[in-house]
């Protein structure tokens, strides 16, 4: 038992020697070597060199060296005290103070005598070289004029920090669950074996602010110092309350509703709200059932449902609503076969002097080569539709060679060009708005010089962006020349440049269906100046019986073409007597159709962000007002699409109130 006490006793008495023990293994030393030269300022540490602020400076047999610079090799930070005059050099274990004129140092507060005394060399002051490494416990040796000091350092690992970051931002009492995201660091290199958290909670239960602290401790039993965050927790989220009302408990039929929405959130975040039911209109009598459902930021979600009380009242039909209300290049329902029961209108068409090239044919294009190709001269309009199915990205150029003598000159104006794309309609459409734009704006045409037997790329806007497979590329261009060019529509692979391979091209064969060829009279003038819209009545373009299509030749074989649907033709429609109130709308009688038309000057799109697909709708390009008016239009029908159209003109029903 007494030996057992003893024991006991001993282990005691040895723990603060054994954590003393850990605590220096934790530690690591290293050996340090400066190399110095009197006279001179290079200095070498552990084999690198540095310059000391002054020469290692030999006064009546002692050595000085510049404070500042042998402080910073040791690790040492250097500062002055202006109270006590005195230099200061200090690390993480001591303090050393030198002062000027005075043969005594302070190591930690104590007094120790130097070798020499300090003194100012060109604004640096100067220190005993052996007395520093005596204080530093350093071995100095000279050889010659070369000084050698070597001393041990410890180097204490740096404490591991215990960082991290709370997540989410927003804090919700008692909803949000709060993740700690690990940003500490450990010098080891190895896991913690102990951490200590203070105020962490995964859910916090009220609003206010928190204040979460975190220690770690590394392997080494060294605990880092203590690491908050700040956590601001906000009251409860409250789902948001739907809400909306109307104008009126009741409506007639063919009445406008107009639904407000009223919903609230307690942070003003409602991020959707979908309505059920809300018909803008309805035409028919009864009880119709309205839902909103709003959502917040947070994912909760409140619905409401009310009741809209239709009568038997009809204030519009639905054919006189939506020939009333529908917006300018919107879409509305209409009976298909009716539209064949409005007289046709017999209007005559007067053509005018001009040229235009469809290169249309083949329009899937199988090969690479010339799709086109004619001897032009003075104003042409070329239009450009074709797929690409070769199997890999190619670009379509317009290139244009001067066979003549003397150089020509050329210019390109307006312009439109709609893809690629992978849809037909999409770049049809685009393709035609843009162009009728470049129309109205009248862009200044941009001239080139094209010298004797050069061939030039123009309308290099054409090839900018390869045809991908199974892309569409549409275009329409107006290009004039002052003497004859040879004009090749030339189809190559990206990579290729579709001047240096045109020798070795040769013209693609037509695909038997489609059109290319060159047209003459291409633009249209239709006059009417009878009343139009005092009655229901159409105008059927690209019929083929009153707008009959245009004969021209293909120049690549001299055969006969006549232009199906009269795509590229540019039409000018004046009317000078429309009735008032009168509805002038679009309606397809192919099918799909899409593209644009200039109205009284502006471009109405056919239609807005969509197309007409049936004979069942009509699209809206103008109403006329309570007096007649005179409207011009101006068009060309949109490439991709079918024909025939009918424009309509149709009386609009009385306003009721």
């Amino acid at each position: 038992m007494k030996s057992l006490k003893l024991m006991l006793m001993l282990s005691l008495l040895l723990l603060p020697f054994t954590n003393a023990v850990i605590q220096q293994a934790s530690a690591e030393s290293a050996s340090e070597q400066l190399v110095l030269k009197i006279g001179s300022t290079a200095m070498v540490h552990n084999g690198s060199p540095y310059k000391s602020a002054q020469p290692v400076t030999a006064i009546n047999g002692t050595t000085f060296i510049p404070f500042s610079s042998i402080a910073a090799r040791y690790g040492y930070t250097i500062s002055y005290d202006p109270k006590k005059k005195e230099s200061v050099a200090k690390n993480g274990t001591h303090e050393l103070r030198f002062k000027i004129s005075s043969g005594f140092a302070a190591l930690d507060g104590v007094a120790v005598k130097l070798k020499g005394v300090p003194f100012i060399q060109n604004g640096y002051l100067m220190v005993p070289l052996r007395s520093w490494g005596e204080l530093m416990e350093s071995s100095v040796s000279v050889v010659g004029k070369t000084i050698t000091l070597q001393w041990s350092s410890v180097v204490i690992p740096k404490k591991p920090t215990a960082d991290f970051e709370v997540q989410p931002a927003e804090i919700y009492a008692g909803q949000t669950t709060v993740s700690y995201i690990d940003h500490s660091t450990n010098a080891t290199g190895l896991p913690f074996v102990d951490e200590r958290w203070d105020g962490k909670m995964d859910v916090f239960p009220q609003a206010g602010t928190y204040v979460v602290s975190r220690q770690v401790e590394d392997s080494n039993g060294t605990w880092s110092d203590p690491y908050s965050v700040t956590v601001v927790v906000k009251p409860p989220n409250l789902p948001p309350v739907a809400d909306f009302k109307t104008e009126k408990s009741q409506y007639r039929i063919g009445e406008d509703i107009l639904y407000t929405n009223l919903s609230t959130d307690d942070e003003n975040a409602i991020v959707r709200s979908t309505f059920t039911g809300n018909a803008p209109v309805f035409f028919e009598a009864g009880e119709k059932t309205v839902t909103l459902e709003v959502q917040d930021r947070h994912g909760l979600i409140s619905t409401i449902t009310k009741t809209v009380t239709v009568t038997n009242e009809v204030l519009y039909t639905s054919d006189e609503y939506y020939r009333l209300k529908t917006g300018i290049g919107n879409v509305f329902s209409i009976d298909g076969n009716s539209v064949l029961n409005v007289p046709a209108y017999q209007y005559s068409i007067q053509p005018e002097s001009s040229q235009m090239v469809r290169s249309n044919s083949p329009e899937t294009l199988l090969q690479e080569g010339i799709a086109y190709e004619a001897q032009l001269t003075g104003q042409v309009r070329f239009m450009f539709h074709n797929l690409n199915k070769i199997g890999y990205p190619v670009r379509m150029y317009l290139l244009a060679t001067n066979n003549n003598g003397t150089p020509v000159n050329l210019n390109t104006s307006s312009m439109g060009i709609g893809g690629p794309d992978p849809y037909v309609s999409n770049t049809g459409k685009l393709s035609t708005v843009r162009y009728l734009t470049s129309l109205i704006n009248n862009p200044t045409p941009k001239w080139i010089s094209v010298r004797p037997h050069q061939t030039v790329e123009i309308l290099p806007e054409i090839s900018k962006t390869p045809m991908k497979p199974n892309e569409v590329l549409s275009a329409y261009a107006d290009v004039f020349s002052d003497q004859e060019l040879q004009f090749q529509i030339v189809v190559v692979a990206a990579d290729k440049n579709a001047i240096a391979e045109l020798p070795n091209l040769t013209v693609m064969p037509r695909d038997g269906i489609h059109v290319r060829g060159t047209f003459y009279n291409a633009d249209r003038t239709i006059d009417i100046e009878d009343t139009l819209g005092s009655t229901p009545q159409r105008v059927m373009l690209g019929d083929k019986t009153i707008d009959k299509y245009l004969d021209g030749i293909d120049d690549t074989t001299g055969q006969l073409q006549y232009n199906t649907g009269n795509f590229g033709v540019l039409y000018q429609m004046h009317l000078p007597h429309v009735a008032p109130r009168t509805l002038i709308a679009l309606n397809a009688r192919g099918g799909l159709y899409t593209g644009a038309f200039v109205i009284n000057g502006q471009v109405v799109q056919v239609a807005n962000n969509m197309a007409l697909t049936s004979n069942a709708q009509a699209a809206v390009l103008y109403r006329t007002g309570d007096s007649e008016e005179s409207v011009d239009i101006v068009f060309t029908l949109a490439s991709g699409s079918n024909m025939p159209v009918a424009m309509l003109f149709l009386p609009l029903p009385e306003v009721r109130w």
